[in-house]
């Protein structure tokens, strides 16, 4: 059942992909929002948002930010380094004092973080979010696109149940201001599992231009991610991904839909409201 009151529902990674389209969701269902970024004059939030800012990686400049919130959706990782949390336990311990009753932990690794693990063994009502890749990622080719009208990308047999971020924001708002969902652990896909060719074909029909995809070899891949300055750690990780991804990565779930009561969006629904980064 939905609360009736309006929550005063903390934000953090307020201005990430995820975040920025929960803040604007819970505003639009009448609630009061509080957004945790690290520069406030800088976040150009929604009107009716309240910045606060403040690190979840450094507790101390969190206390403002918790006070007088009933809710909470924590990302469980560094903005700065996408590393794991170290301070879960004392971020639970300021959460707990503050009078927090719900929160939702964004997954940033198949692993539970330490914020995770603290989360879980509180007193707080808690869901775990684990989305599969992000349909944002696409924008790593909106250069190539707009320039060439090429993109340039290896392993063209694995499939991916991309996610609108929108959808992992849904899922994050319903959970967040509704009951029955303590304990729970969504995966969130999207409605398709798609190759890379097949989602080079779709922006190309969404966008009316030929769209070529150029395969690349594997080392050519791994050249080109250390060129980017990816450590051998992160390379390995993108390597199992690509070759031998977990069946959840690949497998299209219904959760959007039992969750929210609303269809996921589909990846050229994404490529249409993106458009403009992909046009010269």
């Amino acid at each position: 059942m939905t609360q009736e009151a309006p929550m005063t529902i903390l934000v953090t990674g307020a201005t990430g992909n995820v975040g920025r389209p929960l803040v604007e969701q819970l505003l639009a269902a009448g609630h009061r929002v509080r957004a945790l970024t690290r520069d406030p004059a800088k976040a150009d939030l929604p009107a009716g948002a309240e910045a606060v800012a403040g690190n979840l990686a450094d507790t101390d400049t969190l206390v403002a930010a918790f006070d007088g919130v009933t809710a909470a959706h924590l990302i469980t990782f560094d903005a700065a380094t996408y590393g794991p949390l170290t301070n879960g336990a004392e971020i639970v311990e300021l959460a707990c004092k503050a009078g927090v009753r719900h929160v939702t932990l964004l997954a940033g690794d198949v692993d539970k973080s330490p914020l995770e693990q603290a989360v879980q063994a509180s007193t707080l009502h808690w869901t775990r979010l684990a989305p599969v890749e992000f349909m944002s990622n696409t924008l790593e080719w909106a250069e190539s696109i707009r320039t060439e009208g090429v993109v340039r990308e290896g392993f063209p047999t694995a499939r991916s149940a991309l996610v609108h971020d929108a959808d992992i924001a849904a899922v994050a708002a319903v959970a967040l201001t509704e009951d029955g969902h303590h304990g729970k652990e969504y995966w969130i896909t999207g409605p398709q599992a798609l190759t890379i060719p097949e989602r080079v074909q779709i922006i190309g029909q969404v966008l009316g231009r030929d769209i070529r995809y150029v395969e690349l070899t594997q080392e050519e891949v791994i050249a080109r991610w250390r060129q980017e300055g990816y450590s051998d750690d992160d390379i390995g990780f993108f390597l199992q991904m690509r070759t031998n991804p977990p069946e959840a990565g690949r497998t299209v779930l219904p959760t959007v839909q039992e969750v929210t009561g609303k269809p996921a969006r589909t990846f050229a629904q994404w490529v249409k409201e993106n458009a403009a980064a992909f046009t010269a």
